[in-house]
């Protein structure tokens, strides 16, 4: 269960911090600080599973080089759940916005 949560956040995590990148986008290896702030443990190996999850929801494009660096900018569809325009489906876990 902490397990499905902390992968749920981290995804959170990917797409609004490659989000604020925009419109240039990010490679991996400066992601994995701004995880760590939050999950020290995480690996740049998590990083890519995740992002690879992203990728395949048809939320973030990944261009991947000879030399294995990834580089990940969103998609119009990943831009509209950072943005919260669009509903965030199950496995992110975007935080509720609530009115006080």
């Amino acid at each position: 269960m902490l397990a499905r949560a902390r992968q749920g956040a981290i995804r959170w995590y990917l797409i609004s911090t490659v989000n604020a990148t925009r419109p240039v986008g990010i490679y991996t290896e400066a992601l994995l600080p701004i995880v760590q702030s939050v999950y020290p443990d995480a690996t740049h190996r998590e990083i890519r599973r995740d992002l690879d999850y992203l990728e395949e929801r048809g939320l973030a494009k990944i261009r991947r080089d000879p030399t294995d660096r990834w580089f990940v900018h969103l998609t119009r569809a990943g831009i509209d759940v950072a943005e919260y325009t669009a509903e965030c489906d199950p496995g992110i876990d975007r935080p509720q916005i609530t009115q006080e």
